[in-house]
């Protein structure tokens, strides 16, 4: 399964999306847990799914086709039987109108503080900032340090961070806010 599994992955790189950063969809097979002891053969593994859906996909029509595709892949090996259960469908953080705005603001002090050319691109994370814009409330995220999860060693023991980044992003926040809430 897990072979078939990482076929449905190949088939992903045909789909790229058009916001820059973003990519293609992904699946991952983070967790695989099954079997009593190393001499017996598991009667029952289960794997957890990691899909990521890109914002030009329907969350809803993303997870059936997957559901379709796992249970075809099943259905051709005699013996397996497959159960599917959602932990969670977590659609996509998309560009919405009113967000231009505050992407300007960040941009027009962010490139003079950082001393480089601060424009939007999607980064391909999880983020309860999609909630915002799913309920229609233009939402940006922008922060401070290293432009990649790499290069600030994100989600790792050491992960790092430099006070003058966070000062110089403060300041570009300060200073958008000001200029978002001036009469």
């Amino acid at each position: 399964m897990l072979t078939e599994l990482y076929a449905i992955r190949r088939t992903y790189a045909a789909t790229k999306s058009k916001v820059e950063g973003i990519g293609t969809p992904t699946l991952t097979v983070g967790l695989i847990s099954g079997g009593i002891n190393t001499n017996v053969v598991p009667d029952k593994v289960t794997f957890r799914i990691d899909r990521r859906i890109i914002p030009e996909e329907n969350p809803a029509e993303a997870e059936a086709r997957l559901t379709a595709q796992i249970r075809e892949a099943a259905a051709r090996w005699p013996g397996i039987t497959c159960n599917i259960r959602r932990i969670l469908l977590a659609v996509p953080f998309v560009p919405i109108p009113g967000q231009e705005k505050l992407v300007a603001a960040i941009a027009r002090h962010a490139t003079p503080i950082m001393g480089e050319d601060v424009k939007p691109h999607g980064v391909p994370i999880y983020t309860d900032a999609r909630l915002y814009s799913t309920a229609g409330i233009p939402t940006v995220l922008y922060g401070a340090g290293p432009h990649t999860l790499l290069e600030a060693n994100g989600h790792r023991a050491d992960e790092k961070l430099k006070l003058d980044d966070l000062f110089k992003a403060t300041r570009v926040v300060a200073l958008a806010l000001a200029d978002l809430l001036a009469p």
